[in-house]
């Protein structure tokens, strides 16, 4: 039987066929692994999510979290969950084997945890905010600070979070206000576990933030240090990055009393029910830790500096980038679920006859709505859309992968480049594209799309909390045009550059005619966008130069995913044959509906952006 979550035929083709992954059993890291090691992995995630994850998911969006004043109460499902997780060794499966890991590829891991986002994003986020904030310590803590917090980690003994945002600055980090003093006890410069502080601030959308899902929550905490003038150090030079655990872990390594964190209070949201969403108040004075540290009790939220003071926004810039990269994901893995149940509907929906002359007989027999036109027009969509964005979200793993263990330092840069460049697409590609994925697997539906007797509608709430989730589209934009396609003289441009030329240059060569015709129009567009961008820079105003940025992330994003695909295309053609046939034609002609269809929509915005508008700029406010 045919998953509902993913096409494990694709997955195993993008893996094995397309990205070649089994090659990176040559190198030292990955020395024990094989395609059946990996294929196991595979095995594992599936069953759970497929067993433990999806059947809940529907409950857990009707049932969300409620706070009572004390404690969080949740369907206990979600609990079940996450112990099998847990316990088949998943929250370390790309970790070292001394942390208790299994060292697989970043690639295979993805492509493992891409099923319970597709199962159940809610219940799922728990663990995936956990492995971000343990990769942070990993990559910033010190051994100590790694011991304490990161191996309770990878059992599933803790969870994590990242707290970024408040109330007044949102999305404006230079703006947070929570305070990090440093604590005066005579000791708190020489503690263990680093440099000790005591916080005093509001967090907001804090996800798992409070719950009794795990023995204890780590939560890594951006604030500010007070200058010399006792005032906090304005812009985000100021933030410095602290790990602050909800219970106090004593020295000998036992749990001890609360830390001065509150939950004020649950967010309720339109989708990712599942997950306890937060207001948390840090150094309320409602707890006052101390004892178990042998210091006096008083209110402050107890924590640890993690890096150097200052250079907080740097450190956590690392789980915020693989945060962005695990949003577009899980953006993927809804839409691609949405679309496997719109396909599947469409096969068995009998409704109406085809236009033309046995159409008009009424006595006839109504045929399954897949054989309807539009219908396929809607499922071509989906198509284009999800398997082009998963295609997009392992090439990003896989360049992890490249990055960190790639023999040669110059390939190991521009894996390092080409990520930089990609991950704002990574992200906010699928967050827009495969939540429209999500709104014709509705309109596929007709009217039972739209209720709550069939999960589409579900899939689409959850999913349209992506184009939001770390950093908004309008950021990811200033992002990419504003810093990744300028710095170091344009250098990830380049290498970006030279990736899609090396693959216009296969395609022109390919056997097919489509796949050639489709190697022109994307250097065509390619090449004008590399002008657009030069004009865009040349115009000497950055406010002109970006007030349309969220055009160019379009434009940009539209024409990486052609690249995508005309990979995907290519690959197709050395698997063709026999049994996989259908499968192959089925991805040329995706290819083909993305170049047709999609790809020429670049063109009006590349005019626009040429064309240095201000409409946006020269709006007031009072027109509106």
């Amino acid at each position: 039987m045919m998953s509902m979550l993913l096409s494990r035929r694709d997955l195993e083709f993008m893996l094995y066929q397309w990205l070649k992954v089994q090659d990176l059993c040559t190198r030292e890291r990955y020395a024990d692994h094989s395609r059946e090691t990996f294929d196991a992995a595979l095995d594992t995630s599936e069953a759970i999510a497929t067993e433990q994850f999806a059947p809940h998911n529907r409950k857990a969006d009707l049932n969300e979290p409620t706070f009572d004043g004390e404690r969080v109460h949740m369907i206990p499902e979600v609990a079940t969950a996450l112990k099998a997780f847990c316990d088949a060794g998943l929250m370390a499966a790309g970790q070292d084997y001394e942390l208790g890991g299994m060292q697989l590829p970043t690639v295979v891991e993805k492509a493992c945890l891409s099923y319970f986002k597709a199962a159940n994003v809610g219940t799922a986020s728990y663990p995936f905010l956990s492995i971000g904030n343990a990769n942070l310590l990993l990559a910033h803590g010190t051994p100590a600070q790694i011991d304490c917090f990161v191996r309770p980690q990878m059992t599933g003994r803790f969870f994590g979070t990242m707290c970024l945002s408040e109330p007044q600055a949102g999305s404006s980090l230079s703006d947070v206000a929570t305070r990090a003093l440093p604590d005066d006890a005579p000791d708190a410069a020489d503690d263990p576990l680093g440099a000790r502080y005591r916080l005093f601030g509001n967090k907001m959308w804090i996800s798992a933030g409070e719950h009794e899902l795990s023995e204890n929550i780590i939560h890594l905490v951006l604030a500010k240090i007070p200058g010399p003038d006792g005032k906090p150090v304005p812009g985000v030079k100021g933030l410095s990055l602290f790990v602050v655990p909800k219970r106090i872990i004593r020295r000998d390594g036992t749990l001890g009393e609360r830390n001065d964190v509150v939950l004020a209070g649950l967010n309720h949201k339109m989708g990712y029910r599942g997950t306890t969403n937060t207001l948390l108040n840090f150094g309320e004075g409602r707890f006052t830790p101390g004892a178990d540290l042998a210091l006096a009790p008083r209110g402050g939220a107890i924590g640890w500096l993690v890096g150097k003071p200052g250079q907080g926004l740097a450190a956590m810039f690392h789980m915020m980038n693989e945060a962005r990269i695990g949003v577009g994901l899980g953006a993927t893995a809804l839409g691609y679920t949405g679309y496997l149940h719109a396909l599947e509907y469409a096969r068995t929906r009998p409704q109406g006859r085809l236009v033309g002359a046995a159409g008009k007989d009424a006595a006839a027999p109504q045929v399954p709505i897949v054989r309807h036109p539009d219908v396929r027009r809607m499922l071509l969509a989906q198509k284009a859309y999800v398997e082009g964005a998963l295609g997009l979200n392992l090439y990003c793993a896989r360049l992890v992968d490249e990055h960190k263990t790639h023999p040669d330092a110059a390939a190991r840069t521009r894996a390092g480049l080409l990520l930089d460049i990609l991950t704002p697409i990574a992200k906010s590609w699928p967050s827009q594209w495969c939540l429209h994925a999500n709104s014709l697997a509705i309109q596929v539906h007709g009217g039972y799309g739209y209720t709550r007797d069939y999960p589409v509608e579900q899939f689409y709430r959850d999913n349209r909390l992506n184009p939001i989730h770390e950093g908004t589209h309008g950021i990811q934009a200033l992002d990419l045009l504003g810093r990744k396609v300028v710095i170091d003289d344009g250098a990830a441009l380049t290498a970006l550059d030279d990736a899609i030329q090396a693959a216009i240059r296969e395609a022109g060569a390919s056997g097919r005619d489509d796949t050639r015709r489709h190697a022109q129009a994307l250097a065509a567009r390619w090449s004008r966008l590399r002008e657009v961008t030069q004009t865009l820079w040349d115009a000497g105003d950055a406010m002109r130069t970006l007030a349309n940025a969220s055009v160019y992330l379009e434009a940009f994003g539209h024409l990486v995913l052609a690249w995508i695909w005309l990979q995907q295309a290519l690959a197709a053609e050395a698997a063709a044959g026999g049994a996989d046939d259908a499968f192959c034609h089925g991805k040329w002609q995706a290819c083909r509906y993305f170049f047709v269809w999609e790809l020429p929509t670049v063109d009006a915005r590349l005019d626009l952006l040429a064309s240095l508008d201000t409409t946006t700029l020269d709006m007031q406010d009072a027109w509106f």
